[in-house]
């Protein structure tokens, strides 16, 4: 294949591979920057090209190799390695999110704070939790939507008034 007619078929190509980019990276400017980076190693690599073989599939797949590669050096970079003699930065608490013991709540005490409920929050508020629609819970207490609703809505303010100390 002569030089023009490999550039007109990469040129034919473009806006398929812009499109797989925008797949690869879910963004319009590193998917412009990889459709660049593929255009230009594929023009590097003319000469690696073999008629009988398909053209689209190797530019696709020079293509996808290059955003593997991109997305394996910035993993890489932002891998941590330990050098220091006591591995100090290893021995460093790691942040569990809470910042303190008392700051994750434990089954029982958010089930003693909706069992303090009055029944009438209690019921619709637990079926809520197990699953059941609004709808399911009006039709199992006999009880309009819109109360339902509201119950529910009060449980979840009481529930967070109750458990308010806790972060």
């Amino acid at each position: 294949m002569n030089s023009l007619k490999f550039q007109d078929r990469l040129l034919d190509l473009q806006d398929n591979l812009l499109n797989f980019a925008y797949m690869l990276t879910a963004n319009r400017e590193e998917a412009k920057d990889l459709l660049q980076d593929t255009t230009l190693k594929a023009l590097d690599n003319e000469d690696k090209y073999i008629d009988n073989v398909n053209f689209k599939g190797w530019v696709f797949t020079i293509m996808r190799n290059i955003f593997i590669n991109n997305y394996r050096r910035v993993v890489r970079n932002q891998t941590i390695i330990d050098q220091t003699e006591d591995l100090y930065h290893l021995n460093l608490p790691q942040d569990s999110g809470f910042t303190s013991p008392e700051g994750s709540f434990t089954v029982k005490e958010i089930t003693k704070a909706i069992n303090s409920f009055g029944e009438e929050y209690r019921v619709p508020f637990a079926m809520h939790v197990a699953g059941y629609k609004y709808h399911e819970i009006a039709e199992k207490m006999d009880l309009p939507l819109g109360t339902v609703k509201s119950r529910i809505f009060f449980a979840r303010q009481r529930l967070q008034e109750i458990l308010k100390d806790y972060k």
